[in-house]
């Protein structure tokens, strides 16, 4: 059963392990509530997923841990049972979707755990390691529907009521409901009155279709970048304790959390993967009902492969109106690409590449395509270009924003 004692159990079994994350005070990103950043991308293994593993793994019996032990993880969990395996000298297998980022693959073996590549998402690397346990006979380590588990998250709940004592609201990620489930806890039972808010993805939303059933949902598919989050059925205990202690759980769009990973790269030097921006990202595009509230988000990993976030950013420079493309039909004589730019620059635009294009078969014989790719300041600007060249005659053929 999960107690309030276990958890400050946990907070002493972690003192020397898992870092007592910095809170920062994020003035760059909101003018709506007071935001704070709870930073656990900062932890050794780059989430806050090595306080659950640590601890769990601590509480094992000496025969347990002679067996080894398995888990199942989309990467942040593997990392943080690799390395509490590996300081307590412990073999541990970790089963992996095939999809995971290669950087979290990468570390989790250079942790010293052994990697299974699992074709499919999280829930198939979860049936693969369920397999090995009943092979081997190693102990299963779950990633978020066990009890010391849960415990181990909650010490994050422990640490912002220390930093912010009157703080109003806690926003947290969630993919299987460990994390929040540990946090509400938590904290509802030190602060009733603090509201815990959970976000999920929308393309992976089992927790919220649980929540909004009454019952657990499992998923047909998850598909979202984020792929910690990317759970297709929640925990059978974290479903209770969210259902119980969570006051509501809101969905964001993968436009939404690209554009949030790109606000904490530029406005507060922050880099957190797409799980770790969902609660930002909430606040941000006004999910939840935090206007001039004290708003703790909960950043619960920065292991973004930096192939992803090259993609994430353009993404979110496009989402963001930063970034612009536009197709112009032209008439084919010379003149007409030096007025397109001249307005372009007036308007305080920057074009960084040009496309003449003289074959497209949807156009006149003596026409071309002109497919610019712009650099603008907002959306506000991308209307002011669109409207010029339209009052300056010119036929925008299509545009993506």
């Amino acid at each position: 059963m999960l107690t309030l004692d276990k958890i400050y159990h946990a907070r002493f079994v972690l003192k020397n392990v898992a870092r007592n994350t910095d809170l920062i005070k994020a003035t760059k990103l909101s003018d709506k509530c007071d935001l704070y950043l709870k930073t656990e991308n900062l932890q050794e293994t780059g989430s806050f997923k090595l306080r659950g593993a640590y601890y769990k793994i601590s509480q094992l019996s000496e025969e347990e841990k002679a067996h080894g032990i398995v888990a199942s993880s989309a990467g942040n969990h593997a990392q943080g049972v690799a390395m509490a395996a590996s300081q307590s000298g412990i073999k541990s297998t970790i089963c992996m979707p095939d999809g995971a980022p290669l950087s979290k693959v990468e570390a989790t073996k250079q942790l010293g755990a052994e990697v299974c590549l699992v074709n499919g998402v999280y829930d198939d690397a979860y049936a693969k390691a369920l397999q090995i346990q009943e092979e081997t006979g190693a102990t299963f380590i779950h990633p978020f529907d066990d009890e010391e588990v849960i415990a181990g998250q909650g010490t994050i709940g422990l640490e912002i009521l220390d930093q912010l004592e009157d703080v109003d609201a806690v926003v947290v990620p969630i993919g299987g409901g460990g994390l929040i489930s540990g946090v509400a806890y938590a904290i509802k039972q030190l602060n009733p009155k603090i509201k815990v808010y959970g976000v999920q993805a929308a393309g992976a939303a089992g927790m919220f279709e649980s929540h909004k059933a009454g019952k657990l949902i499992t998923l047909d598919s998850a598909a979202t970048f984020a792929d910690g989050i990317a759970v297709k059925h929640p925990g059978d205990l974290t479903f209770e304790l969210v259902e119980k202690y969570v006051d509501d759980i809101v969905t964001v769009t993968e436009d939404e959390i690209a554009a949030s990973i790109l606000a904490l790269i530029e406005k507060q030097k922050v880099i957190a993967e797409g799980a770790g921006a969902v609660a930002v990202t909430a606040v941000l595009f006004d999910k939840l009902p935090v206007a001039g509230k004290k708003v703790v988000c909960i950043v619960s990993g920065g292991n973004i492969d930096v192939n992803i976030l090259s993609r994430v950013i353009q993404r979110g420079l496009v989402t963001s109106g930063r970034s612009f493309n536009i197709t112009i039909a032209l008439t084919d004589k010379p003149g007409q690409l030096q007025e397109v730019s001249e307005i372009i620059a007036r308007c305080g635009g920057n074009v960084v590449a040009v496309h003449h294009d003289r074959a497209d078969v949807n156009m006149a014989i003596t026409s071309c395509f002109l497919k610019l790719a712009l650099e603008t300041r907002d959306r506000e600007q991308i209307e002011q270009i669109k409207k010029e060249l339209t009052e300056a005659g010119f036929d925008l053929v299509s545009e993506r924003v």
